[in-house]
């Protein structure tokens, strides 16, 4: 029996996924020859691959519950479960190997609520969160890398200048310019001028480098956005590394939206 959601019906792909129809096309497309999605032995899924997309980039965005999610796709509650936990890694951002040598990015650090407290911290937003790093290009905007540690996601309760080191993102992006806020002073990134002790106003050209910082740093904070428009980063209920695989796959998803 058909579900009440189905990719066939394209009026339902854009308020569950954030994608127009022709960007949701592309993205099944890529997931079909990335052959990242292999057909398990056994049992043969209930959904076909784009309902299933469309399944995990509907938790994504309206962070309903599996009890609420799976009857609109007529799956049981442990089958939208498997579908999430199998398909969702197949999703994920690759992060860029190379860069331009005149590409310049931006990295800020953002905090999503995560109620698995085996891996979150209470932070400066009083809830318990994850700590991520994520890396842009300034001139088009797209999530370049998402830092990602080996173990388990970063605590809220890390500030952004260790985080940038114990997420990975700073090896991801290698000898790239990286513009940060002051958060990031001692890393080496570019921070804006401070004044010294003792300094009653900065030099004129520091003052022309701060106006410039300002005018390009919060493409980063934009971006943040208008991911946090997929519901889950406001409130993820994802256990272990769940979390940060939600990250890599909606800033896949923002980048698609982006360039369609």
């Amino acid at each position: 029996m058909p579900g009440l959601i189905m990719a066939s019906q394209p009026s339902w792909i854009t308020p569950f996924t954030g994608l127009s129809p022709r960007q949701f096309g592309k993205l099944v497309t890529a997931i079909r020859s990335e052959g990242t999605s292999p057909v398990p032995k056994g049992r043969p899924w209930s959904l076909t691959l784009e309902d299933r997309i469309l399944l995990v980039a509907a938790y994504w965005r309206t962070n309903l519950t599996l009890r609420q999610l799976a009857p609109l796709f007529r799956v049981s509650k442990s089958a939208a479960n498997r579908i999430i936990g199998h398909l969702g890694p197949s999703l994920a951002l690759q992060p860029r190997q190379r860069f331009r040598k005149d590409a310049v990015l931006i990295v800020d650090g953002t905090l999503v609520p995560t109620r698995d407290h085996t891996v979150a911290e209470q932070s400066k937003n009083y809830r318990y969160s994850t700590n991520h790093q994520v890396v842009i290009d300034a001139d088009t905007r797209l999530v370049v890398a998402v830092g990602r540690p080996a173990g388990r996601p970063v605590t809220g309760n890390r500030n952004d200048c260790k985080a940038w080191e114990l997420s990975g993102a700073k090896a991801a992006v290698g000898r790239a310019t990286v513009i940060a806020d002051g958060s990031y002073r001692g890393t080496g990134l570019l921070n804006p001028h401070r004044r010294e002790r003792g300094q009653t106003k900065l030099p004129a050209w520091k003052e022309e480098h701060n106006t410039a910082h300002r005018k390009v740093r919060p493409r980063v904070e934009h971006v943040f956005t208008r991911m946090k428009s997929w519901k889950i980063l406001r409130d993820c209920r994802l256990k272990g590394d769940g979390v940060h695989t939600a990250m890599l796959g909606i800033a896949r998803l923002h980048n698609l939206a982006l360039t369609g």
